[in-house]
């Protein structure tokens, strides 16, 4: 009978009861996971035509990102040390600032390539390995200023007190406002100064983020406003810049005012020209050069509006239920569907519901993100949860607005479902510590539970206590009340029998 109770203990649902952490969070990663399995198997054919590969190759290429994804969450999550994050997040912005550096600089060496993207400088290649330098960045400065914040917090900074000890003249930066300046605000705009050189979108959804991550992590909007205001002249000095170069610095202040302003009509116009190429008078070559520059320009033009344009067809033709798995026939238009406009491709495929359902589990993700919040005492922990919950989130909200044609448009991946090695890698470190985090609330809400228990146990045995002891005294007064009519029953009964016959 003890053997069957023993097996009885082991089944799955008494282990799953057992895991520690989140659970709502870690089923919003696998299904996150195998909504992006699903969906780059079926939208990749035009990334397999440019590289050259087989879907299955591919896919299995993703199948194999995403099992070492799930690695890395569950490394993390078995990290049970919040110290040890705190510690490895100090040296965040060291990390950021040198990746971003060495894409500045352009490094060509055997061991690390900076790699150019449309025109774009974005990727380090090291021993073979491609890593996207802006996911990653954003993930590491999140936890930076997570730890930057709680160090504010509990006036731990050393390095400007001993600064500061080195010589008078140095005393003025031991105060609040400096330590913001060097610790929070200076990260974030050399961060993102860097970060424009490579993308202006990318620079301006990074820098919200962080200046959220430390308005949540306790810095006043009072505090915040003149960084602000610092980074927003930063930006108009860079279209200042931009202009007086003709284009030659901070040459993607260009691309982003296209896309803010984008000439669809334009485009129209070149792909509907009928009008014939007059040849009268010009050479051979002459010819030959014009046609090139109209088929060029026809190119262009195509590309321009394929995506936008191809998106739109997807989402209008998916309806509410979608066309089904394989279906979509936009994914052989739209060249990157499989990343920037991933949305789109799910809600051909799988319709308004398959889209609403993508939604909810980002709705999801923050409530549960409060949820772990709610128990966590460290105030670094609180932060970096709330600040990459604020990633995740915003980052999908904005692929999404991006797909619906709500914002301007740019290049943003969905967290977690599209293609792209460093940015499921990146996010799946974002969940790893989320995850990890969540184990801590989880034990304190366990033992505030337990405590509730035990108090509401206690409440009850005093409870019966009192109960008893009122009822022993209700019995007690009961056999004195007894005693006492038996004892006057005995008496008059002894009166009776004593008293003289008056006869």
């Amino acid at each position: 009978m003890a053997k069957k109770t023993r097996k009885e203990k082991r089944t799955i649902w008494t282990m799953v009861d057992r895991f520690e952490g989140d659970k709502v969070i870690w089923m919003i990663v696998l299904l996150l996971v195998m909504f992006s399995l699903l969906t780059i198997f079926s939208s990749t054919p035009l990334l397999a035509l440019i590289e050259k590969k087989d879907r299955m190759a591919i896919f299995s290429e993703q199948v194999k990102i995403e099992l070492l994804g799930l690695v890395i969450i569950i490394v993390l999550y078995n990290i049970r040390s919040i110290k040890l994050f705190r510690v490895l997040s100090k040296y965040g912005f060291l990390l950021a600032l040198t990746l971003l550096l060495l894409l500045a600089m352009r490094i060509q060496t055997p061991v690390v390539r900076a790699i150019s993207t449309n025109e774009a400088v974005r990727a380090l290649s090291f021993m073979g390995f491609q890593v996207h330098v802006f996911e990653v960045v954003k993930v590491i400065m999140v936890m930076y200023l997570a730890w930057a914040v709680d160090t504010y917090k509990q006036k731990g900074f050393k390095l400007t007190t001993r600064l500061a000890k080195l010589s008078p003249k140095l005393a003025f930066i031991d105060n609040p406002l400096w330590q913001r300046i060097f610790y929070l605000y200076g990260p974030i705009l050399i961060t993102c100064a860097l970060i424009l050189t490579g993308g202006v979108s990318s620079a301006l959804f990074i820098g919200c983020i962080l200046y959220l991550t430390i308005l949540i992590g306790g810095i006043s909007i009072r505090d915040v406003v003149l960084p602000g205001i610092v980074s927003i002249l930063f930006l108009l000095g860079s279209i200042g810049i931009y202009k007086a170069t003709d284009g030659k610095v901070f040459n993607r202040i260009g691309t982003a005012v296209t896309r803010i302003t984008p000439a669809d009509d334009e485009y129209i116009a070149i792909l509907t020209d009928t009008t014939t190429l007059r040849t009268e008078g010009l050479t051979k070559d002459q010819i030959t050069e014009e046609r090139a520059k109209r088929a060029k320009a026809f190119d262009e033009a195509k590309n321009k509006l394929a995506q936008p344009y191809s998106a739109k067809i997807a989402i209008h033709q998916g309806g509410l239920i979608g066309k089904g798995p394989g279906e979509s026939t936009q994914r052989y238009y739209t060249p990157v569907m499989f990343s920037d406009y991933m949305y789109s491709f799910i809600l051909e495929e799988y319709g308004l519901l398959g889209g609403i359902l993508v939604l909810i589990l980002y709705v999801s993700l923050i409530a549960r993100g409060a949820s772990v919040n709610k128990y966590l005492d460290d105030y670094f922990a609180k932060t970096a949860v709330a600040g990459l919950i604020v990633l995740i989130a915003g980052q999908a909200f904005m692929h999404i607005a991006i797909n619906l044609e709500m914002v301007p448009r740019t290049g943003q991946t969905l967290p977690m479902i599209s293609h792209g090695n460093s940015s499921f890698l990146s996010f799946c470190v974002a969940f790893g510590v989320i995850l990890s985090f969540s184990r801590a609330s989880s034990r304190k809400h366990k033992a505030i539970l337990a405590e509730e228990e035990a108090r509401v146990a206690a409440e009850e045995a005093e409870k019966q206590r009192r109960l008893a002891a009122q009822e022993a005294e209700r019995a007690r007064e009961q056999a004195e009340r007894e005693a006492a009519e038996e004892f006057a029953a005995m008496a008059e009964q002894f009166n009776d029998s004593t008293e003289p016959d008056i006869q």
